[in-house]
This record gives structure tokens, sequence and C-alpha cells, in this order.
């Protein structure tokens, strides 16, 4: 209870805009956060408890077999290495982040590659040591869902791992505890796990005929789809990687709907070609841009090897993104709907950033979040400091967002909602996330195309004297020049005109995975002076 409130103290001293948010709470001026009933969603009324439900079981044993060689697990930012005769204490393992624990217990390592008698031999040891249902990280819902998912698609392939009976009445289990869990906590903050939570009660029913969890699954999976999903078909959490992975999560229960005839397969099929057609508008050809959080569950590239996405050309400025192609060059901005990221969801301080490709080479590109976390590397990683936009005296376009803040609260602190407007030859977003502070005013940021040129011209309103930073983070090799830089692609170089600005050059890690990234450069240009401020940036092809 002391270190909840040395924590809560720290963020009301650290965040300006939650302590105007308190006072004007004190004052009544600020709803407070909406009533709910924990793990229960208003739309399963009458449908929890579970009942008693027996399972069975058409899958054959797989048989137990001692596996060879040494096992290589490749967890959420770290891989590890394994003999057989080490998987007993495999499980109890500390980890220096929880989310390569989770993944450990969720059994996101398999693959189809790995030789299935190490699958049953981890499998039976994770029996061993945690079939009883508790409530530490191991049998976290989402946790338990991911693991009953892997199991599953690997009886499938090989059969039921581990003593049968056990392994069904323990995943049997999962279902009782993922339903009497649900991660619902109202409608103000229920983020994309109940969908996921939705799909293993869906799963896990199909598979042992448990038809109450089969349609308490199905009717969350409905419902969530609604929450979590624009009209566009767009996942409302600001990332990128998590589109996709809801893409799969569809089309994955669509099929197992079809096979079984559900009643509503069509409407799963539904959801995932829409959740599809907004996969192929994110898609350059240089890659997948990585903006937002990236999903410790499966790298982005094993991903994308799955769902073979190919490019496309549509935009969606209502719901935040915009697809801009001008030969040689094209690019993906995004800026959260409402100015601040979108609640609860996986967003970054990107309003105003994009990421641009010549051809098929990434020039400019979001270089992503390697780790989950409100502090050090986690924390930088999400800020303005890693994206290809301004920020004004070091702060970000917007400030943090918090679950109880609402959009009245949100417009009084940043004024009108960001725009985003496409031209025959560009690009224009707006905003007013700097008006916040009392010398800041309207951002207006537009890019214009031309051949192998493209140019960026900032305009921020405002008074006084300010500090102004504008990034570009780039995985190319960087030359700084008397009169700007120079970036030198595979076939070509690229010259950066950065007019008057003082530029600094540094490392920075461009991030492929969770916890696993690559060398990349990010290129800072400072200028001190009276706002307004009105500068262009040029970039030219050579």
């Amino acid at each position: 209870m002391l270190s909840s409130l040395i924590r809560k103290t720290c963020q009301l001293q650290a965040d300006p805009v939650l302590r105007r948010w308190l006072v004007g709470r004190l004052l009544g001026r600020w709803p407070g956060r909406p009533p709910f009933t924990a793990h229960k969603p208003p739309y399963l009324d009458g449908l929890l408890p579970l009942p008693l439900e027996i399972p069975s079981c058409h899958f054959e044993e797989f048989p137990e077999t001692r596996p060879t060689g040494t096992l290589t697990l490749d967890l959420a930012g770290e891989t590890i290495r394994i003999e057989f005769g080490q998987e007993t204490n495999l499980f109890n393992r500390s980890f220096a982040d929880v989310e390569t624990l989770l993944s450990l217990h969720r059994f996101a390592w398999v693959r189809d590659d790995m030789d299935p008698a190490w699958v049953d031999t981890l499998w039976r040891a994770w029996l061993e040591g945690f079939h009883v249902p508790s409530h530490d990280w191991p049998w976290h819902p989402y946790t338990a869902g991911e693991r009953a998912i892997n199991i599953l698609a690997f009886a499938h392939q090989y059969g039921m791992p581990g003593p049968r009976d056990q392994s069904l009445s323990v995943l049997a289990a999962h279902a009782s505890v993922i339903s009497e869990r649900l991660e619902y906590f109202g409608d103000h903050h229920t983020s994309n796990h109940l969908a996921n939570n939705g799909r293993a009660l869906f799963f896990l029913g199909l598979e042992f005929d448990l038809p109450q969890a089969t349609e308490v699954g199905a009717k969350i999976l409905t419902e969530e789809a609604r929450r979590i999903f624009t009209s566009s078909g767009l996942l409302r959490e600001d990332s990128s990687h998590y589109h996709l992975l809801y893409l799969r999560l569809f089309e994955n229960v669509a099929k197992a709907a079809e096979a079984a005839s559900r009643p509503e397969a069509q409407e799963f099929r539904n959801i995932a070609a829409k959740a599809r057609d907004v996969a192929h508008f994110m898609m350059l050809p240089g890659g997948l841009p990585l903006i937002g959080d990236i999903s410790p569950d499966i790298a982005p590239a094993a991903l994308l090897s799955m769902l073979a996405i190919e490019p496309g050309t549509q935009s969606f400025c209502a719901d935040g993104w915009v697809r801009f192609n001008s030969r040689p060059w094209s690019g993906l901005w995004h800026a959260s709907p409402n100015g601040f990221s979108q609640m609860p969801g996986h967003g970054h301080q990107d309003t105003g950033s994009f990421e641009l490709h010549y051809e098929d080479e990434a020039v400019f590109i979001d270089p992503g979040r390697g780790a989950y976390g409100e502090d050090g590397e986690a924390a930088l990683y999400r800020s303005a400091v890693m994206h290809n936009g301004l920020m004004l005296n070091g702060q970000d376009p917007y400030p943090s967002n918090r679950p109880y803040y609402d959009d009245n609260f949100c417009r009084h602190i940043a004024g009108p909602l960001p725009e985003m407007t496409i031209s025959s030859n560009g690009v224009t977003i707006s905003h007013h996330g700097f008006a916040r502070f009392s010398n800041g005013g309207e951002h207006h940021r537009s890019w214009q195309f031309d051949g192998p040129r493209m140019t960026l011209d900032d305009k921020l309103e405002g008074r006084g004297r300010a500090n102004i930073t504008r990034t570009l983070i780039t995985p190319l090799a960087v030359a700084p020049e008397k009169d700007g830089v120079t970036i030198k692609g595979k076939d070509r170089s690229y010259f950066l005109d950065t007019g008057e600005a003082r530029i600094t050059v540094e490392p920075v890690t461009r991030w492929q995975a969770y916890g696993k990234g690559v060398s990349a450069y990010g290129i800072r240009m400072d200028t001190r002076q009276e706002l307004p401020f009105a500068q262009r940036l040029s970039l030219e092809a050579r």
C-alpha cells in the first residue's frame, strides 16, 4: 500500500495534466470513472458463471519420447537453451522482464519445426508444477488463454501432449479460470485482452464439447469486435503489429466457426476481411512500419510470414492513419484520432511522425519499442524523442492519457482534434497538443513530393523564445555535412537539407521484435528562436 501511495505521489509530481484533472475532479467539473463490475461484461448477464461441463477429447495421446539435442527457446526478449533433464526447474526460473516469464508459460515458443518430443517433455514439466490454478502470473487469464491455444494447435498436429486425461482435465480448467477472471474493466478500460479471453473459451468449448464455454466465447468475440475495431476495420489501439495479431485471431476463429457450422461464422469472416484490407494499407514496399508497441506474443516477421500481406493504397484519415504513394515515394502517417493515445492501447507519441520509403528502401522509420514499461528505455521509445516528429521545449505533442480522462477534458487540455488531409502531391497534419503550454499553439506539418524530392514544412504558433527539436530516425548510414546530412542507401544516397538547425546524430535501436533490435540512427535538428516557428526540411534522392 505504501509503495502504491509513493507511486501515485510521483505521478502527480511529474504530470501537470493529471494535477489539473484532479483539481477539476474535486471541484466536480470532470466525472470520475463510470461504474462497472469487474470481470462481468453486461452482455454476459445470464451466461455466467459457467456451469460444470464434462469435457470430452477426440485427440490421440502423443507418445512419450525422450527428446534429443539442445532445445532453443525464443522467448519474449530473451533466447535460452536447455538440455534434457533441465526442464524440471525451467518454469520456476526468474527473468528480468515479466514478459519473458509469461511467454515461457504461454508456450509461445512452440514452432512447427521443433521436435515435438520437446514440447511434450516441457508440457509434462509444466503440468507437474502448475496444474493447479492459482492467482499467480502463470494462470493470468491472458496467459492461460494463449497457453490453451498453443497446446491445442500442437494437439491437432501431433496428438495431445502429456498424460492425455490429465491434459484434458487441466485444459478444461483453463476455461473455468478464464471465465471467472475475464479482463473486463468497464467500457473505459477494457483492452484487446477480453477478445483474447473469448477466443480461448471459444476454442476450448469447440475442442472439448463444452457448449456453454463455446457460447460465452462467441458472444465475447462478436461484442468485443465492435469495441476494439473501428467501422473501417482498424484496431483502435494505435499499433500496426497488434492490428495484425487481431487479424490473425479473427481469421482463426472464423475458420473454426465455419468448420463447426457455427451461426457467427460469417460475422467473424466479415470482421477478418475488413481487418485484412487495413493490413494491406499498412504495408509499405520496404516492409511493415512498426508503429506503436510490438507485442511479445510473436515476432512481426513470423506473423507476416503467416499472413502474406501485400502493400495496398487505401487511407483511413478519420481513424488516424494515412497512406500516401507518389512514385518513387510511399509513406505511412499515424495520429491518434483523439490526439491523446488510445486508452487502453499501445500507442506512442507519434502525432506528426511518419515512415517513408523510397521504392523498396526504408529511409525514415518508426523504430518501435523493445519492451513495456513506464521508465528507462521503454518510456524513451514511446516518447517523441524516438519518433520522426517535433518537440517544443523537449515536450511530447500530447500528454499521457489515462483511462478516466473523458473527451471533454481532453479537448479542454489540447483543443480541437488533429486533422489529417491528403492532396495530389502530399500530406498535411495539424494538431493543437502544444496549446496546453502557455507559449504553445497549433502545429502544422506538410509533406510535398516531387519526383526524387520531398519537402517538409513545419509551422508552430506561439509566443516567446522556445527550443524546437525535430527528429528523423533512419536505418541507413549517416554522414553529417556542412550544410546538411547525407544518408547512404543501398543503391543511392539521400541528401537532407536541414536549414540553419544545429545537427547531432546519435545511435538508436530499430526494434524488430520484442527485446530484439538492430542499429539505427537518430538525426536531431535543434533550433532556439522566437515563436511562431516556420522552417523547411528537404530530402532528395541522388
